[in-house]
C-alpha cells in the first residue's frame, strides 16, 4: 500500500478513521468542559490543569498492569465494549451529581482503561495495514486527530459559551456513543491476537522484557521524550502569546499535517531512517528561538517549522511496530502511546512549573534545548533499525 487512496479502500481502516475523527473531537469538549466546570467550582488554576490532564498521566499505570487485554480480548468487543463504558462515564459527570475529586477521580479512572483500548485499536491497524501502509495509515489517524481537535475546541467554546459545561459533557457522550455504534458496524468480530487468560503477572512479565530490550527501550524512549518536551513548551502558549496563542495552535497543527503528508506519502522506510535525526532536531531547533521573545508572526512561523518535524516519529513508530512480536502487539503499542501521553503531561507540568521562576521564552527555550539533548541521547535507537526481540507471551 503505496497510497492514501489504497489505505481508505479498506472498509475497516475508514470505520478506524470515522471513530478516531469522532472520539477526538467529543474527548477534547469533554476535557475543556471540566476544566471549566471544576475551575468554576473552586477558582484553582492549578485544579482545572490537573482536570484538563487527569486522564493522561493514568494510562501510564493502565498500560503496564492491564495492557495484556489488549492482545487477549476480541479487538472489536472490546473497542465497543470500551466507548460504551466511557460514554456512560461522561454521561455521570454530565449529571452533576458528582463533587470536584469525583470527577477528577472518574476521569483519571477511565485513563487506565485508555492505555488498553488504545493499544488494541493500533495493533488492529498494523493488521489492517502490513508494510508502509501502516505509516500511511498513522498519518491519516494523526491529521484526524489534528484537525478534530481544532474542531473539538471550536465547538466546545461554542457550547461552553451558550449552554455552559454540562451541554459540552451531553454533547461529549453522545459522541462516544456514537463511535461504539459506529465500530459495532463497521469492524468484523474476530479472535483474541493471543491464547490465554489475561493474568497481571503475564502482563508485568511483558513489559518487562519489553523494557528490558535495549533496542525496543530505545524506540520507546524516543516516542515519550523529545516530542514529550516540545508539548512542554506548546503548554506555554497562551502566557507567552495571550489573545495571540490561538494562531500559535494553528499553526502547531498545519505544520504537523503537512508534515505527516509529505514524510508518510512521499519516503521510504530506509529514508525515514534516514530523516529521523534530521526531522527531531527541526522540532527542538525553532523553539531555541523563543529565547530572544519574537513577536507573534515570527512565533507562528517557529511554531509552524518545528511542529512539521513531528514527522520524524512516523518512522520510529513503524520501526517499534516492526522490532516487537505480533503476539503482543497490542500491548506493546499500548506502552508506546501511553507513555507519550503521560511524557507529555509531565513536560507540560515541568515547563509550566518552570516558568514561575524564569521568563516563559526561556522556559520555552530551555525546553527545546533539552529535547535537542534527548535527540542527541537517542541518536542509535533513531538510527539503527532493530531485529525482532524475543518477548515471551
Amino acid at each position: 500500500m503505496n497510497t492514501y487512496r489504497e489505505i481508505f479502500a479498506v472498509g475497516q481502516f475508514r470505520t478506524l478513521f470515522a471513530a478516531q475523527a469522532a472520539s477526538v473531537t467529543g474527548r477534547t469538549m469533554e476535557s475543556l468542559a471540566l476544566s471549566t466546570l471544576v475551575y468554576a467550582h473552586t477558582g484553582s488554576p492549578f485544579l482545572a490543569a490537573l482536570a484538563y490532564l487527569a486522564g493522561f498521566l493514568p494510562q501510564a499505570v493502565g498500560a503496564l498492569t492491564l495492557g495484556g487485554l489488549a492482545d487477549r480480548l476480541p479487538p472489536r468487543a472490546l473497542l465497543v465494549s470500551w466507548d460504551l463504558a466511557r460514554a456512560a462515564a461522561v454521561a455521570t459527570l454530565a449529571l452533576g451529581v458528582l463533587p470536584v475529586w469525583g470527577m477528577i477521580a472518574l476521569v483519571m479512572a477511565c485513563g487506565l482503561f485508555d492505555a488498553v483500548a488504545g493499544g488494541a485499536r493500533q495493533a488492529l491497524l498494523a493488521d489492517l495495514l502490513p508494510g508502509n501502509g501502516y505509516v500511511l495509515g498513522r498519518s491519516a489517524l494523526n491529521i484526524a486527530a489534528g484537525a478534530t481537535q481544532i474542531a473539538g475546541f471550536a465547538l466546545g467554546g461554542t457550547l461552553l459559551a451558550w449552554a455552559g459545561p454540562y451541554a459540552a459533557l451531553w454533547s461529549g457522550a453522545a459522541l462516544g456513543a456514537l463511535v461504539a455504534l459506529t465500530q459495532w458496524l463497521g469492524l468484523r468480530a474476530g479472535p483474541p491476537r493471543a491464547p490465554g487468560r489475561p493474568a497481571w503477572r503475564q502482563a508485568w512479565a511483558v513489559n518487562g522484557e519489553l523494557l528490558g530490550d535495549r533496542r525496543i527501550r530505545g524506540l520507546l524512549l524516543a516516542q515519550w521524550v523529545p516530542n514529550g518536551l516540545i508539548v512542554g513548551a506548546e503548554a506555554l502558549y497562551v502566557p507567552y502569546a495571550g489573545g495571540s496563542a490561538g494562531a500559535l495552535f494553528i499553526a502547531a497543527a498545519g505544520g504537523m499535517l503537512a508534515g505527516d503528508l509529505l514524510v508518510a506519502r512521499s519516503t521510504t522506510p530506509e529514508q525515514r531512517v534516514r530523516l529521523a535525526v534530521p526531522l527531531f532536531t527541526l522540532m527542538a531547533v525553532p523553539y531555541l528561538f523563543f529565547a530572544l521573545s519574537p513577536g507573534a508572526w515570527a512565533a507562528t512561523a517557529l511554531v509552524a517549522v518545528a511542529s512539521f518535524g513531528f514527522a520524524g516519529h512516523l518512522g520510529t513508530q513503524e520501526r517499534y511496530v516492526a522490532a516487537v512480536p505480533e503476539r503482543v502487539r497490542g500491548q506493546a503499542l499500548g506502552l508506546a502511546g501511553s507513555g507519550t501521553m503521560a511524557g507529555q503531561a509531565l513536560a507540560a507540568s515541568g515547563t509550566g512549573t518552570l516558568a514561575e521562576f524564569v521568563p516563559v521564552p526561556a522556559a520555552m527555550a530551555l525546553a527545546g534545548a533539552a529535547s535537542l539533548v534527548a535527540t542527541a541521547f537517542l541518536y542509535t535507537a533513531l538510527t539503527r533499525r532493530p531485529e525482532p526481540a524475543p518477548v515471551r507471551s
